[in-house]
């Protein structure tokens, strides 16, 4: 249900990683996610702790899925010296191409304990269903 069309931001995710680089608007680093099918509906969970929900972004154009987070830092006092900085900050970004057998005008997003989970029905079309099989009387031949 879901194609990766760009190999080239897996090489920038891979990167950002080993130079713990943070994300820029420009130059959005990656969010980890897990996708499955649960019965009639399509699921996509992306992991954005410490990031409040009014900085997240959910978007979707054609078949295109695109998840946008900033994670900016704790608001502190002036004279707060900062000893340890091990958690990212900066801009997230996940682009998805989806299948047309999704149906993108209903798809659902809830933000709970850092999880943000997208949840996307399939379409009608794409469901399995029986075709009916006509017997030889019930079928008219065309002529012209």
């Amino acid at each position: 249900m879901l194609m990766r069309t760009d190999p080239f931001r897996e090489l920038d995710r891979l990167t950002q990683q080993l130079t713990g680089s943070p994300g820029t608007w420009s130059r959005p680093a990656a969010m980890p996610m897990d996708a499955y099918r649960e019965g009639e509906e399509y699921v996509i969970a992306f992991d954005l702790p410490g990031v409040a929900a009014d900085a997240i972004d959910v978007s979707v154009e054609r078949n295109t899925l695109t998840v946008k987070a900033e994670r900016r830092p704790a608001a502190g006092a002036d004279d707060v010296a900062m000893e340890f900085s091990e958690r990212p900050l900066g801009v997230f970004s996940r682009q998805i191409t989806l299948a047309d057998t999704l149906d993108t005008e209903n798809i659902r997003a809830d933000y709970d304990a850092g999880v943000l989970t997208l949840r996307i029905p399939v379409s009608e079309r794409a469901k399995p269903r029986r075709i009916a099989i006509g017997t030889g009387a019930a079928h008219k031949e065309i002529s012209g």
